[in-house]
């Protein structure tokens, strides 16, 4: 089941404090890729408009503040200005705030009432009960039911969008594969790192907040997972190794 906090074990370059490259297992990877599935109107939102890097604030604040005597009658601003997420993320992690959407229900399907008389009319549905059928000119208020593939039981289906069982391995720009022996050491190559006591082991429980943080640091950012979670404060120490910090011994 989702929890409230997930657990990360971040590898981080003591000399350069830059993470080099995170381990998680499959409830952090599931929370990552679901981010993929968020509206832009939904992330600004969570972001507020003032912390958007780029035009995006100014112009869900345009939509946010035209009057509607501007708006189209049939538009309605919610829809893109608190967009309804998709219903996707069963056993994700809960670590975004709950912003509240346009509309809590999903959207009706309609057909015309002569289906079963006409076979053409049988070719049109509507999101609209007021909708009017092209084949015979009679309104759509027929509620359709919209019926999904039945899935397979399987006792292997934990939910999310990765399987678990496996850890994972995510570098500090977000690039995500199964953790191997061979992927570390290559990373360590790229990085350049000769001297392996220079390298750190910390773990983190991340939270909504450190969840809001990482967000935000995906759409700035290159180095995530350092600009996320190795944020300093002034005089702090880099000697300091509490927090769960510690050396590795290889």
């Amino acid at each position: 089941m989702a929890t409230n906090t997930v657990s990360l074990k971040l590898l981080v370059d003591s000399t350069s404090q830059t993470v080099l490259f995170a381990e998680s297992g499959k409830d952090f990877v599931d929370f990552m890729f679901n981010i993929l599935s968020l509206p832009v109107g939904t992330v600004i939102r969570l972001l507020t408009k003032e912390q958007m890097v780029g035009s995006l604030g100014n112009l869900y604040d345009s939509l946010e503040n035209m009057n509607d005597t501007y708006i189209q009658p049939t538009a309605n601003k919610d829809t893109l200005l608190k967009p309804i997420v998709p219903d996707n993320a069963a056993n994700v992690p809960p670590l975004l705030p709950t912003v509240e959407s346009s509309n809590s229900k999903p959207t009706g399907i309609y057909r015309c009432v002569n289906t079963y008389h006409r076979s053409s009319c049988g070719l049109y549905v509507a999101n609209d009960s007021k909708s009017i059928c092209p084949s015979c000119n009679n309104v759509m208020n027929q509620i359709a039911k919209v019926v999904n593939p039945k899935k397979k039981d399987s006792p292997t289906d934990e939910g999310g969008y990765v399987k678990g069982v496996i850890t994972y391995m995510i570098t500090d720009d977000l690039a995500i594969r199964p953790m191997s022996a061979i992927s570390c050491i290559t990373l360590l190559k790229q990085f350049n790192i000769k001297d392996v006591g220079v390298l750190e082991e910390k773990t983190i429980d991340i939270g909504i907040d450190k969840g809001v943080k990482l967000l935000k640091a995906s759409l700035q950012s290159k180095t995530v997972l350092t600009d996320a979670f190795l944020e300093k404060k002034a005089g702090e120490s880099d000697a300091s190794n509490s927090s769960g910090v510690h050396s590795i011994v290889i």
